[in-house]
């Protein structure tokens, strides 16, 4: 493992900075005063282009793998979203 690569196999903590600073980069907080109530069912982690991480951070995080977006290709926040959301088939979240 390089150093200064957080540690994400269930360590305890290793991705908290990771996690905080990555935080600080929402397209849509779900805290946020302009956030719309049908965006709580289209968030990121239920979308068919989702692609969760491995690892404790994986437990919040995943990358977008939908062309048409503008966070194609991004790691992003599984309650995050964008215009481009796609519900999954079998409508499950994370």
């Amino acid at each position: 493992m390089a150093l200064g690569r957080p540690q994400t196999h269930g360590k305890g903590g290793a991705g908290d900075d990771v996690h905080s600073r990555w935080l600080q980069l929402l397209h849509r907080s779900t805290g946020g005063p302009d956030y719309r109530d049908e965006w709580f069912d289209e968030q990121c982690g239920g979308c068919r282009f989702w692609i969760p991480l491995s690892g404790d951070l994986g437990l919040d995080w995943g990358a977008c793998a939908h062309a048409d977006s503008p966070f194609d290709g991004r790691v992003r926040f599984e309650h995050d979203g964008c215009g481009q959301f796609s519900v999954r088939d079998d409508g499950t979240f994370g």
